[in-house]
């Protein structure tokens, strides 16, 4: 059952307002970032994080060693990027 319930309407630029008990109790500010998920009537807004600095090390450290299995060097990032670019 939700904590907070509350109505909302949509701006004619396709604005919504979330109201401020939920956006109290959520921590959002202003800038916050959200996936939108559309499904049958209902609209879901996911609030996107940013991952904390040890889950980001952690990242970093799976993909270097996925890298390095696989013979990636960081001198190999640019012909990447570059041919990701020309693919599109």
């Amino acid at each position: 059952m939700p904590e907070d319930l509350a109505t909302t309407k949509m701006s004619s630029r396709g604005q919504v307002v979330i109201p401020e008990s939920v956006r109290d109790r959520l921590g959002l500010k202003a800038g916050s970032r959200f996936v939108v998920i559309g499904q049958d009537d209902m609209v879901l807004l996911k609030v996107l994080l940013p991952p904390s600095p040890e889950e980001f090390a952690a990242l970093q450290k799976r993909l270097r060693r996925k890298a390095s299995a696989a013979g990636r060097t960081l001198k190999d990032i640019p012909q990447a990027i570059a041919s990701v670019r020309h693919s599109s």
